[in-house]
């Protein structure tokens, strides 16, 4: 069992990270926040992927104006995503945005970061102090040659004593960068310096199947040292597959429970049923069970029951059939043909009795 850091605990809307709380799963918006339709559908369809949190962008007065609208027909705590222009940030917290994530570092004079401080105090609301190597102050820039984990560190204690500096300490933090032993470096560092709750990410992850990848590797070797109260999977793809990325790298160190896990062997030559196919329809008819339960779809007597009786439900094949078993009890023998509706039959009764 993961041993999580104890953090701070802050309240973003309807939801709570740090303090032992679950760690949960956010995502941005890819439309532009200016086009309401588009972004309102965008965030309904995050809702239903279960995301706990989500960011839009705010680069101009047209998507502020919308934050309003679109907080009173969300559920979700909905977070303005802020770069250089204090103004947008004060302007977002006045339309009800549930937090603001600024780089102060590119905002500009302590001024309006005073600003924007004293905003968020009045509204109650925290600020993520967002970290990433594309936007490192120039002076650190110039200290280090690069963006390497001392200099984001560096930048990191720097914003955060800015903003206390104004009696603020309603903050989270995160440090990203494309590089993912420079972001584990980083994060690795300055959980040992804050009791801050730090978002994890990898900025600029790249593709679905090469970001993933990337994302997965950096983030489950923080989350398994107990770094990280909350986590996005930022990819060039559509948003909701950041989310069911995001709770499978959660569900895979056994930090959140969402949904059933399914274990199936890699196929080799032993196999003798079409183990694909069956794998592919059930993951399909699976999409909308939201019960923690283990499948297991074997292709084999080699990896059959035995190896996989810890599953709650599963199936071997054989020649031209294969079992059905619970917990590695087998249950009952099938033809290959019948072989998923038996599993997918076992499975409803697995899900009835677990409501």
């Amino acid at each position: 069992m993961i041993r999580r850091k104890e953090t701070k605990e802050i309240e973003i809307g309807n939801r709570v990270i740090g303090g032992g709380n679950p760690i949960l799963v956010q995502s941005m918006t890819n439309t532009h926040t200016g086009d309401l339709k588009r972004t309102l559908k965008q965030i309904k369809e995050l809702e239903k992927a279960d995301c706990d949190i989500v960011r839009v962008a705010v680069p101009d007065e047209e998507s502020c104006r919308n934050i309003g609208f679109l907080k009173e027909n969300v559920k979700i705590p909905l977070v303005a995503d802020i770069h250089y222009d204090y103004r947008l940030a004060i302007m977002a917290i006045e339309r009800g945005a549930d937090k603001v994530r600024i780089n102060p570092g590119n905002i500009g004079k302590r001024k309006n970061i005073k600003k924007i401080v004293k905003k968020a105090k009045e509204r109650g609301i925290p600020i993520r102090i967002g970290i990433n190597a594309g936007s490192l102050e120039k002076d650190l820039w110039k200290k280090y040659g690069r963006p390497v984990p001392e200099a984001l560190v560096e930048s990191t204690l720097r914003n955060i004593e800015i903003v206390e500096s104004f009696g603020f300490h309603n903050i989270v933090i995160s440090i990203k960068s494309s590089s993912v032993l420079d972001t584990l470096e980083a994060n690795r560092v300055i959980s040992q310096k804050i009791d801050y709750p730090i978002h994890l990410g990898l900025t600029e992850a790249g593709p679905i199947l090469r970001g993933t990848v990337r994302t997965t590797s950096g983030l489950s070797i923080l989350l398994y040292m107990g770094i990280g109260d909350t986590i996005r999977v930022s990819l060039t793809g559509h948003p909701v597959e950041e989310v069911k990325i995001g709770y499978q790298i959660l569900q895979s160190l056994e930090l959140r429970e969402h949904g059933p896990i399914i274990i199936s062997c890699p196929t080799c030559g032993r196999m003798e049923i079409d183990l694909i196919s069956i794998v592919k329809k059930v993951e399909k008819r699976l999409s909308k069970i939201k019960q923690n339960i283990t499948i297991a779809i074997m292709g084999c007597v080699v990896n059959g029951p035995g190896e996989a009786k810890m599953a709650d439900v599963g199936i071997a094949g054989g020649k031209g059939m294969g079992v059905v078993f619970r917990k590695g009890k087998i249950v009952k023998s099938v033809v290959e043909g019948k072989l998923f509706d038996a599993l997918l039959s076992e499975i409803e009764k697995m899900v009835k009795s677990k409501k």
